[in-house]
């Protein structure tokens, strides 16, 4: 195959580089763009540690390819946080909450809640919340306080602090 130029957005810099056709982003962003935030968890759309925000919307980066982001936005979990702060709410409030333990879905459940915890109605349910997860495997935790730290995040979002 003849690999194909392409220039994506990713977290507000310009990363260009010629790929294979068949390239996935998760392994663009992993390998050409240098950031290991993006997991690798199942390759089959299956657990969601590969969520990344494509234009603004969460995708799953194992089943885009890399040609498909060509001249679009992408922001990983490295590009959360805004550049004068150095954790996102949803990263200060899994911190706080406990929403993590082994840590490899983390990046992938922060990347799904986000747009939730942005834009979503001023108040979240449970359910609001299990929705917008439920792309998402999370093998340690059980989801209790993966779910206490969004609705932490999202009403310290609204909130302004």
């Amino acid at each position: 195959m003849t690999d194909r130029p392409i220039q994506v957005e990713v977290n507000g810099r310009a990363v260009a580089a010629e790929v294979e056709p068949r390239l996935l982003l998760v392994h663009f962003l992993r390998w050409r763009a240098g950031l290991a935030g993006t997991r690798v968890g199942c390759d089959t759309t299956s657990c969601g540690a590969c969520t990344v925000q494509l234009d603004g919307l969460a995708v799953k980066s194992c089943t885009v390819l890399a040609v498909q982001a060509d001249g679009r936005r992408v922001t990983t979990v490295e590009g959360l946080a805004a550049d004068d702060q150095p954790l996102h709410p949803l990263q200060e409030a899994f911190w706080a909450a406990h929403g993590l333990q082994c840590g490899y879905c983390t990046s992938g459940l922060l990347m799904a809640a986000r747009q939730l915890v942005e834009d979503g109605p001023d108040e979240l349910s449970d359910d609001d919340i299990r929705a917008a997860i439920s792309g998402n495997l999370c093998r340690c935790t059980g989801y209790v306080n993966v779910v206490t730290a969004i609705r932490m995040a999202a009403e310290r979002w609204r909130k302004g602090s």
